[in-house]
């Protein structure tokens, strides 16, 4: 563990092994990792999903994938029996499994992403119509490691990766939030997304493999597959299948693991695609409901002034 007497953690993770004090300054180690929870890097900001917002899209894409598509066909069918009846109901059917959660899914307020603004440096974090952030340069972080029991599962470890906000304009009033989410990771993963977060705010929005700046995104966007092959699977297991055929000189390639896998991928791509577009359209909504000193600050020729100088100008830090 890090020994920083003066962070802010030093006392609370003191007696916890596996643990690390996060400064913006001081590097790691770790090899860079990026987390499926960065939902956008542009060349301004890099917002990481909070809350459920991950699951937005889910029931649009199983009614909408699994009842309306089915009910679709089942008017094809009738229509090809001429039961004109069968093909209305199964047509409206198939609409309303789509079109009602859609609606619900998207007019539904979606919790705000975590923002890390590089024209500010600053992180922004929104909770009950309250803002929160820190300047960037003096973030307080800390990752440290943990186990879990179920009664109906072993020992499993997790990590977790944490940073200290205040509220806007109530410096007294501080929050601890997760950057992405614990479960399933190890405290070498959360150092490696650290140091991709170090990377993107000091010498993004592109860098190389050591976290150097470059001219080119393909290092980052190879990291960031985690996340831009969700929905993906068809073309991925269409992939290794070809890769494996190649391999074998087009013989015994195909094996039966491979076939139901890609055609299990192939009959849930309509799922996949209408979640991701619900999340897509909920998610572009989202953004108007950030206060108006934000959204002008993730403008490219917005203010450059931190949350923090607003304050010190009001006297209230």
């Amino acid at each position: 563990m890090t020994v920083a007497t003066n962070h802010p953690f030093a006392q609370r993770l003191a007696r916890v092994p596996d643990s690390r004090l996060l400064q913006a300054d001081q590097p790691t180690g770790a090899p860079l990792i990026c987390m499926p929870e960065v939902e956008e890097q542009t060349e301004h900001y890099l917002a990481i999903e909070h809350g459920d917002s991950a699951d937005r899209g889910m029931l649009t894409g199983a009614l909408g994938g699994g009842v309306g598509i089915a009910c679709f066909i089942m008017g094809i069918l009738a229509y090809a029996d001429r039961d004109t009846e069968w093909v209305i109901y199964n047509l409206l059917i198939s609409l309303a499994a789509i079109i009602l959660p859609f609606i619900w899914e998207v007019l539904r307020p979606m919790p705000l992403p975590i923002l890390l603004n590089r024209r500010t440096r600053e992180l922004y974090f929104e909770q009950d119509d309250e803002l929160y952030h820190t300047p960037w340069d003096d973030v307080a972080a800390a990752a440290y490691a943990y186990g879990t029991v179920g009664p109906y599962t072993a020992g499993m470890r997790h990590a977790a990766l944490e940073v200290l906000l205040h509220r806007f304009g109530h410096p007294e009033e501080q929050v601890l939030i997760n950057l992405g989410s614990p479960i399933g990771k190890s405290l070498e993963m959360q150092l490696g997304f650290w140091e991709y977060l170090r990377a993107y705010m000091d010498n993004g929005p592109w860098f190389d493999e050591h976290g150097q700046h470059s001219d080119s995104p393909q290092f980052s966007q190879s990291l960031q597959e985690v996340r831009n092959s969700k929905g993906q699977s068809v073309r991925l297991y269409w992939r290794l299948i070809k890769d494996q055929y190649r391999a074998n000189q087009g013989r015994n390639f195909l094996s039966y693991t491979d076939f139901m896998l890609l055609l299990g991928s192939m009959l849930l791509l309509p799922v996949r695609t209408l979640q991701n577009f619900t999340y897509a359209i909920a998610k572009r909504r989202s953004r108007s409901q950030w206060p108006q000193m934000i959204r002008e600050r993730l403008r490219a020729d917005g203010p450059t002034s931190r949350l923090v100088d607003l304050e010190r100008e009001q006297g209230l830090i």
